[in-house]
């Protein structure tokens, strides 16, 4: 029989999601993938099935149906400081997932290069090699998840197209500052190339970390596409909403692409979403504080149990060394200890490597995700406690 795509051997389905599946089948506590486990809020489901009721079922306006860019457009510049017109600067879409592989797909040539931050978020690194482009990786430092400019100005070159930046971000929980963000602003004006943002976690951030939108800086309006999603913000990951947001010449390639990817995002969901993006402040401050909590709570009883975890300034996730640990779990790399950790205490995390171009650089790593209710969290401490110590 003829070969199939060679493209397709490049890279393996999701670590993360095959995490999940491994710990729904031992009857674990899921803190691998980022999953809220709590109730949606009341007000988005009832939004939700008003829509539904109101016989909104049928295809959507293919990049989005106006409301909802309306009410993009009208969040983005209260929160986010950038200006985009509604009719002609943004794309709904599939999630975050696809707003950021219809970018890719819009914007990449043979030949052309992206720049990457790692540990990256797992779906990055195939959304590259689907789309054609090469990739020149940047390592972020534990334990604050620093770059060194070198590096980072030595990955640009002739060929960059752009740099994905994902703040806050999957997996360390790092949050760019304004100086990280004019440096890359800096170097993508030198080589004339874009910065693709990835601001989904935007709104979960702790102590004193600020967001800042890189498409809000000088001269980055026509060079930034930023990507974001319902998903995380309102623990609604199933609903499929998210957009892309550009200027009119990068948008019209963004809507072709989307167009024929997934035709457009579910018709009730996007309407529901309206509701969503006029949660009060209120809303927010509290996603933050209950995170906050959350996290300062998974981070003592990782530390507790013999895990040396990193403090995450924004998300929802803790990246750990497992080195320790291993001393009782007698792994061989940490895809074995993940498992083994559902094994002995049930409890389901994504081994490090997943998240780094060269493997061997994230086998003394897992990551944590704190996304959870209290019943899960204390679960979770029971089994540690008992299991680890």
């Amino acid at each position: 029989m003829k070969e199939l795509s060679r493209i397709t051997e490049n890279f393996t389905e999701s670590v993360i999601r095959e995490m999940t599946r491994i710990c729904n089948a031992a009857k674990g506590y899921n803190l691998s993938q980022g999953l809220p486990d709590f109730e949606t809020p009341r007000e988005l489901k009832e939004a939700a099935i008003l829509a539904i009721n109101q016989e909104r079922n049928q295809y959507p306006v293919t990049f989005g149906e106006p409301e909802l860019r309306e009410a993009i457009s009208k969040k983005v510049l209260r929160y986010n400081n950038i200006k985009c017109n509604p009719e002609t600067d943004i794309t709904v879409t599939c999630g975050a997932t696809e707003a950021m592989i219809a970018t890719l797909k819009a914007i990449i040539n043979p030949g052309d290069e992206i720049v990457l931050f790692e540990p990256f978020y797992e779906n990055y690194g195939p959304d590259a090699t689907l789309s054609g482009a090469t990739t020149r990786f940047v390592t972020l430092n534990a334990p604050d998840w620093s770059y060194n400019y070198r590096d980072l100005a030595g990955a640009f070159n002739e060929n960059t197209k752009a740099i994905i930046i994902n703040t806050p971000n999957n997996p360390t929980g790092k949050v760019f500052s304004l100086k990280e963000l004019e440096e890359i602003s800096q170097l993508c004006k030198k080589w004339d190339c874009y910065a693709i943002t990835d601001e989904i976690y935007e709104h979960i951030l702790y102590n004193d970390a600020k967001h800042i939108s890189i498409a809000s800086l000088p001269g980055m309006e026509d060079r930034t596409i930023t990507i974001n999603s319902i998903s995380k913000t309102y623990s609604v990951t199933g609903w499929r909403v998210g957009w892309a947001i550009a200027n009119e010449r990068i948008t019209r390639r963004i809507r072709k692409v989307h167009d024929f990817l997934t035709v457009g995002a579910p018709t009730p969901f996007q309407h529901a979403a309206v509701v969503a993006l006029n949660m009060p402040d209120r809303y927010y401050q509290e996603l933050r504080d209950h995170y906050a909590q959350a996290g300062d709570f998974l981070y003592k009883l990782l530390t507790r149990v013999g895990f040396e975890p990193s403090k995450p300034e924004g998300a929802y996730y803790i990246i750990a060394n497992i080195d320790r640990v291993n001393e009782i779990i007698k792994a061989e790399d940490d895809f074995s200890f993940s498992r083994k950790l559902i094994e002995v205490a049930k409890v389901a995390t994504v081994p490090g490597s997943s998240f780094y171009s060269v493997p061997e650089n994230g086998k003394h790593l897992v990551r944590f995700c704190f996304c959870k209710k209290w019943d899960t969290l204390y679960a979770v401490e029971k089994e540690l406690l008992s299991k680890l110590t």
